[in-house]
């Protein structure tokens, strides 16, 4: 829960009434443009709003209306003397320019917009700008765990870097001898800390080909004053670029940092996202993508959600378009493509499954191939009806031993904090077929054949999965 901005009115009644209506139409977000227009009619009690009904709680600024001129920098500037955005990054997690790094320029910082979501006046709303990386409760059953956002585009970043925080626990720790669950449970906040921070530079040194990383962190001051056809955020005009040639600087890096990702208010997904791009450059994006894919970022149901290209590229270090092996030169009726289609070249340390009901229903399902079914670690991130969860073994040996396949468990966490304990499941693959146990249950079609169970289909066609005595879910 997030406080309530606090206001300091030193202007006449008129001027107050002016900042607020203003202020609220530029530089609000979410729940909080509500609270800023009540506070304002506590004010003046006798004067109506003219602004639009209160349900509408989106704010300009997080609105997604690409035809709505920019904002100038010079109004922007002048407001910001009366008035702290909300969701404006603390002071407490930016860092003195005197760090050092390169000062993102305009020109980058047009680049970085136009890779994200294919034009330069579309920002991040409050639904990303909230999101960071929070741990569940420090020594407690599910102390690895990230708490999620259920919906939204952020919570596909969270759920990757959720998977390599598992393989750093499970398999990369010095300290683990044997890989069990307790490896990952009874963890204190600064081994919190440490997962995280080998999880985010693991990724952004794939991406870098593991040859070089980058970080983005928010200085206290704008870096440069963009052009009229460049909305400001008042977060990326702040950044700079920090570059390392070594995998252990880039994890101390992050460490001494760690807080400008985990913190409330720190816009820790975003900054992870910037530097995952700037690891891999915008020019190898283009390269990776195909003529599927523009961009990295597409609009769902009023929400910036991520493409498959992005998905990959947080699971591969490639941002190609495509979940199936290779190249593909045809299409489906094997006719000759104008232009190749780019898929997934190596196997990952970390795998994904795809399951949706819908696509299924309509015969769309992309059909995932084995370089990303097949990981190197028995660890997946799934894709179940659009929202994003884990599966996992601690047998290391899973996926090399054809003999372990017979029968054995996976453990599955969906993000969400309702989830009070990690959901263990049981596998069959070999004793009876799962439709005959099915057949006589009628209804709902999540009950018959719940989805968690299909998803894992995908990868062992035919398993029979024992929930041990929870209600199947997802």
């Amino acid at each position: 829960m997030f406080t309530q901005p606090v206001f300091t009115l030193q202007t006449s009644t008129r001027d107050a009434s002016e900042v607020f209506s203003r202020e609220s139409k530029i530089v609000t977000a979410g729940v909080v443009q509500l609270k800023t227009t009540k506070l304002s009619q506590l004010i003046f009690p006798s004067r109506r709003s003219k602004r639009r009904p209160s349900e509408k709680i989106k704010s300009e600024e997080d609105s997604d209306d690409s035809s709505r001129p920019a904002t100038s920098a010079h109004h922007i500037s002048t407001q910001n003397e009366q008035f702290t955005a909300p969701y404006s990054i603390p002071q407490t997690l930016t860092v003195s320019p005197s760090l050092g790094g390169q000062p993102l320029s305009p020109e980058l910082a047009v680049s970085l917009r136009n890779i994200l979501f294919g034009n330069t006046f579309h920002i991040f709303n409050y639904e990303w700008k909230k999101s960071f990386f929070k741990f569940r409760e420090p020594f407690s059953d599910m102390a690895y765990a990230l708490e999620t956002e259920r919906l939204g585009g952020a919570c596909a970043i969270q759920m990757v870097v959720q998977a390599h925080i598992i393989k750093y626990l499970l398999f990369n720790r010095s300290v683990n001898s044997e890989f069990t669950m307790q490896s990952m449970v009874m963890v204190g906040e600064n081994e919190q800390k440490k997962a995280l921070a080998a999880a985010l530079s693991d990724i952004l040194w794939t991406a870098g080909e593991e040859q070089t990383a980058t970080v983005c962190l928010v200085t206290s001051e704008r870096c440069f004053t963009p052009h009229m056809d460049y909305k400001l955020d008042n977060f990326t005009e702040r950044l700079h670029i920090f570059t390392f040639k070594k995998k252990d600087d880039v994890r101390s890096f992050i460490w001494e940092h760690i807080q400008c990702f985990k913190e409330e208010g720190s816009h820790g997904i975003i900054l992870f996202l910037y530097s995952l791009i700037f690891s891999r450059t915008i020019d190898r994006i283009r390269a990776d993508f195909d003529s599927t894919t523009t961009h990295l970022l597409h609009l769902s149901l009023g929400n910036f959600v991520c493409r498959q290209a992005l998905l990959n590229l947080l699971l591969t270090g490639h941002a190609t378009p495509q979940v199936f092996n290779g190249t593909s030169l045809n299409d489906e009726q094997h006719k000759a493509l104008a232009q190749p289609l780019h898929g997934v070249l190596t196997r990952s340390h970390v795998g994904y499954l795809l399951w949706n009901r819908e696509q299924v229903n309509h015969a769309q399902l992309p059909l995932v191939g084995s370089m990303l079914k097949t990981p190197r670690l028995p660890i997946w991130v799934c894709n179940i009806n659009g929202t994003y969860s884990v599966l996992f073994s601690p047998n290391r040996s899973l996926l090399s031993d054809w003999k372990m396949e017979h029968l054995f468990q996976l453990y599955f966490y969906n993000g969400h904090p309702t989830q009070l304990s990690t959901t263990m499941l049981t596998i069959d693959t070999h004793s009876h077929h799962w439709e005959a146990e099915n057949n006589d249950i009628q209804g709902d079609p999540e009950k018959k054949f719940p989805s968690v169970e299909m998803t894992i289909r995908t990868k062992w066609e035919g398993a029979v999965i024992d929930w041990n005595g929870t209600v199947p879910f997802f």
